[in-house]
């Protein structure tokens, strides 16, 4: 799931159109997962990362072109471009194809949504923002989502270690997080500058398809897969990138424009949701007790530093 939440007030309540772009998002991302456990069999971790952020990039330069949306661009700007194309897709959707490898897409997307956990930390050690400061109710959350990724890690209830081979896969998976939260702070400066949204989710997929190229190619060497791939992986393709990436950016922009960045973050919680839910009813995976308590003791720790649900708590209290 792509990470980047510019810095727009947020608002307390949503409409019922906010409600369906936040549930229609969380089907879209949960469903990048499920498509990459379709695609993984058949295209290489690296070209399926590419081609993903290279349409995505068609995509939205062409829907720029059409809103008429510029971007100034200048080599310190096409420099950041870069980093945040390398920090907020190169590493983490590698990350996450990879480790798919190894996990189920479901258990995928729980770990993944250990981002904002990740974040949390990133932000207090790299910036001298007050707000950015982790005081009680942030390093709640964050031992609560510890607490989660942990039963995650064990073989079973009981039990703490690591999951035999799938370790390489979680392992991976929360990697990818961490390079998320880096990039939720990254991505902080381009909101700073006055660059457009949709401007910087064009500019970062672009950034990360030119690092990508000379990787895949030498790599992967894409001429010999290209031409056997079945019709499914094709449309599967096609739909992470389009779907998945390019419409989910525009989608997820609007959300923010619309309800507020602490609003539309709350996806996070609905992603693994959606991802076990495909898994489940088409790839055949398992809903283990792991997945359900973990995911429940991330998403409590995710809901404690956002902070709404203790306010919840705090209005039914008596004066």
């Amino acid at each position: 799931m792509p990470q980047f939440t510019p810095n727009i007030q947020s608002q307390s309540s949503m409409s019922a159109g906010n409600w369906f772009l936040l549930l229609l998002l969380a089907l879209i991302w949960g469903g990048s997962f499920f498509l990459n456990g379709v695609i993984i069999k058949e295209v290489p971790v690296l070209s399926i990362v590419f081609f993903r952020v290279f349409f995505a990039a068609l995509f939205l330069l062409l829907f720029m072109k059409i809103r008429r949306i510029s971007i100034p661009l200048d080599r310190s700007l096409l420099g950041a471009f870069l980093i945040m194309g390398f920090v907020n897709n190169f590493i983490p959707f590698s990350l996450i194809v990879g480790g798919q490898v190894y996990i189920g897409s479901g258990l995928a997307a729980v770990l993944n949504a250990t981002t904002p956990l990740f974040a949390a930390v990133v932000a207090h050690i790299s910036t001298d923002d007050p707000a950015e400061r982790l005081g009680p109710r942030r390093i709640a959350g964050i031992l609560f989502g510890i607490a989660g990724v942990a039963i995650l890690l064990a073989p079973k209830i009981g039990d703490v270690g690591f999951s035999g081979n799938e370790v390489f896969g979680q392992i991976a998976v929360l990697g990818a997080a961490l390079s998320y939260g880096l990039a939720v702070v990254y991505g902080r400066r381009f909101g700073k500058m006055g660059i457009s949204p949709v401007a910087t989710a064009a500019g970062q997929v672009s950034g990360s398809s030119l690092l990508l190229l000379p990787f895949v190619l030498v790599i992967d060497t894409p001429w010999i897969y290209l031409g056997s791939l079945s019709l499914n992986t094709v449309i599967s393709m096609l739909s992470l990138s389009l779907i998945c990436t390019a419409y989910a950016y525009i989608l997820y922009f609007k959300l923010i424009k619309n309800a507020g960045a602490t609003n539309a973050s709350l996806v996070t919680l609905l992603v693994p949701v959606s991802a076990i839910i495909l898994g489940v009813l088409f790839l055949g995976e398992t809903l283990t007790s792991n997945i359900l308590l973990g995911m429940v003791s991330i998403g409590f720790g995710l809901l404690i530093i956002d902070g709404r649900i203790l306010k919840i708590f705090h209005k039914k209290s008596p004066a």
